[in-house]
């Protein structure tokens, strides 16, 4: 895809195509899709954040959120190493003399009208953000010095930050977390919620091991462990996959499973059965 703007001819990013179903947490939900409404023509959007453990569902619910308003979806990795061109546009010799301008996912994401998903956001420098500051306000551009252009968000531009709760992280700046609202967080979901979720993604399991599994999580969120839904899903598909090579009963290889995906310690939340 391409896009010119100002005479300038940019490469734009491709959506990212998913295949995810949401369960649950509706009002997290209600709470993101809030946001991003605009009420009139004097009003612009909010730029959440959702704030969770890692494995919690935070770039799963951003993205169906999108698919539910029927937009694109541009997934941004941050990371420690992210630089604001990063962010904007890139430069690249193609060939030997001529030179291109790649758009990222974020500025395809204005120009085209989808929504840009920045993903662990508070792993991105103060420097990185800083770039980003006018888009965040209801000025919604930002300036590729690297291209010489400035660039507005369609009016159907929508972001939405996921920042994990650890320690590897930056401080946000004051101008930037006051710009990143409302805060939203995802928690560990329910028991139920979390079946559906275990079911959903693993329709081919016999409802015991999925129950099993999420019994596990429950007793771990419980002690406040960060094991997650995404630790239940490999758990329970490793111990399937065991069963059919080996033969060995499941009572056996549900907690041998656990032990290789998590570590001896998690089999204290193994119940026996």
């Amino acid at each position: 895809m391409k896009a010119t703007l100002d005479g300038i001819e940019l490469h734009l990013a491709h959506p990212d195509e998913i295949n995810v179903t949401w369960v649950g947490q509706e009002e997290s939900m209600r709470q993101l899709l809030a946001a991003w409404m605009v009420l009139n023509e004097r009003d612009v959007p909010m730029n959440p954040r959702l704030l969770g453990k890692p494995g919690v569902g935070k770039t799963t619910m951003a993205y169906a959120a999108a698919r539910r308003l029927g937009r694109e979806v541009y997934i941004m990795q941050a990371t420690v190493d992210t630089r604001p061109e990063d962010l904007l546009i890139t430069p690249v010799i193609e060939g030997t003399t001529r030179l291109k301008y790649v758009a990222s996912p974020l500025v395809t994401a204005m120009i085209r009208g989808g929504v840009a998903i920045l993903d662990e956001g508070n792993r991105m420098s103060e420097k990185s953000w800083a770039s980003l500051a006018p888009l965040l306000d209801n000025r919604r551009y930002v300036e590729s010095i690297v291209a010489g252009l400035k660039i507005k968000a369609h009016p159907d531009f929508r972001l939405v930050a996921t920042m994990n709760d650890d320690s590897s992280t930056f401080d946000l700046p004051e101008y930037i977390h006051s710009r990143l609202q409302p805060q939203i967080l995802i928690d560990f979901p329910e028991r139920e919620e979390e079946l559906a979720i275990l079911r959903e993604n693993l329709p081919f399991s016999p409802d015991e091991v999925l129950q099993y599994v999420t019994d596990f999580l429950q007793q771990a969120h419980a002690a406040d462990e960060s094991y997650t839904v995404r630790d239940g899903l490999n758990i329970a598909r490793y111990a399937l996959k065991l069963e059919n090579e080996t033969g060995h009963p499941m009572r056996l290889l549900l907690p041998a499973a656990i032990r290789a995906i998590l570590g001896e310690e998690a089999v204290r939340y193994a119940l026996r059965r």
